[in-house]
């Protein structure tokens, strides 16, 4: 699968609305304009830093290209960087092809785990409620538009020993992929109720696991007779006892931790905020507020996967691409993608790539301050 360019800048919008990143009138384009820069010139791939502070400049370089590595997939998601040796290479999942896949520096993706969301035999009333239906991203009028079940896994991270985990998604349950190949089931239920969805998952240095549960693993969400827990949530699995830990958010989705581990960022899916949490000694959370809220900007995109790096700055999806954050809750850049941008991860061996899930594509950009691809994976010094 080699790379391709897809210089396309349209999107479906959820409500069938066909729209086009450079006509929507946006906090962003307005920024822009202010800036001086035109938001039809400004092409995701060829202008894609939007930079709103001084701050940024340390952080990606104005003239950075964003590259397509890899496209021609279904719903790309849970990208996470292994490092191995000197090198490296980035797992990502597939959602409706059920994969996770492998690419390596040179740009060859393989198959690296199969039936990622760890179904079991199914019966044909079990299909009918499993996998939330979605789309591509695509305008329907586009050759690509493409419709379908997500039935794979979603989010992936790797624990301190090395060792992967994923959020099964339409599986309902967080699995361990263990070194000779074994799957060991972390949860599946909370209080004897199933999960609905997992979607993220992230890993602390002491090893607790926190991880999200959502709508999005059930055909017709929280409406479908198959719903197990009545409510949204983050979770916190820590020595085999599992706290349903957040609960003041009615939807929830990506998960970071600050690089100290003092504070849980949690972001809402397509309400487009990030609210902050406390963590204590003991791996539980507390004070939580509003981060940042990215509701205002209409254009087409929400919060969904989250990173920082080694200076504390967040970087998550959100409207038009990937919103750069800094600790103090100050939106200093964007990093505009042609699609939606669905995840991120930093990566290469030293973690200065920022590798983009954007929906059918894989892309990357270089950036000049070094990222955590997973708390657990401590960039080079």
């Amino acid at each position: 699968m080699g790379p391709k360019t897809n210089e396309s800048a349209q999107f479906l919008s959820p409500d069938g609305i066909l729209c086009r990143m450079h006509r929507n009138i946006t906090i962003t384009a307005i920024l822009m304009s202010l800036l001086g820069l035109s938001a039809h010139a400004q092409t995701p791939l060829t202008h894609p830093v939007v930079s709103l502070d001084p701050t940024f400049a340390k952080l990606v370089s104005p003239d950075a290209r964003l590259e397509t590595v890899a496209r021609g997939f279904g719903f790309t998601e849970g990208n996470t960087w292994v490092q191995h040796g000197k090198t490296g290479y980035l797992l990502f999942v597939d959602i409706p092809a059920n994969n996770v896949y492998k690419m390596t520096p040179d740009g060859k993706v393989s198959i690296y785990l199969k039936n990622s969301g760890q179904h079991p035999a199914l019966n044909g009333d079990e299909m009918m409620h499993l996998g939330g239906l979605r789309d591509n991203s695509k305008p329907r009028t586009d050759p690509e538009f493409r419709q379908f079940i997500n039935i794979g896994a979603d989010g992936l991270t790797l624990d301190p020993q090395g060792r992967l985990l994923l959020c099964t998604y339409s599986g309902r349950s967080v699995v361990r992929l263990e070194k000779d190949g074994r799957r060991t089931l972390l949860a599946d239920r909370f209080d004897g109720k199933q999960f609905n969805g997992t979607n993220d998952v992230i890993v602390k240095r002491d090893g607790a696991i926190y991880f999200t549960d959502t709508w999005g693993g059930l055909r017709d969400g929280d409406k479908d007779s198959y719903a197990g827990l009545d409510k949204n949530g983050v979770f916190l699995l820590k020595n085999g006892k599992l706290s349903f830990i957040v609960q003041d958010m009615p939807t929830v989705n990506g998960l970071a931790l600050s690089p100290d581990e003092k504070t849980l960022y949690v972001n809402s899916g397509r309400s487009n905020i990030i609210r902050a949490y406390n963590v204590a000694t003991d791996d539980s959370v507390s004070n939580g507020r509003l981060f940042i809220d990215q509701s205002a900007d209409k254009t087409f995109g929400y919060t969904d996967g989250m990173r920082v790096d080694s200076r504390g700055n967040i970087y998550a999806t959100g409207p038009g691409g990937i919103w750069i954050t800094s600790a103090g809750g100050k939106h200093i850049g964007t990093i505009l993608v042609p699609e939606k941008a669905s995840n991120l991860t930093f990566g290469d061996p030293d973690y200065k790539t920022l590798y983009i899930d954007g929906s059918t594509s894989i892309y990357k950009i270089r950036v000049l301050t070094p990222g955590l691809t997973c708390n657990s994976c401590s960039p080079p010094q």
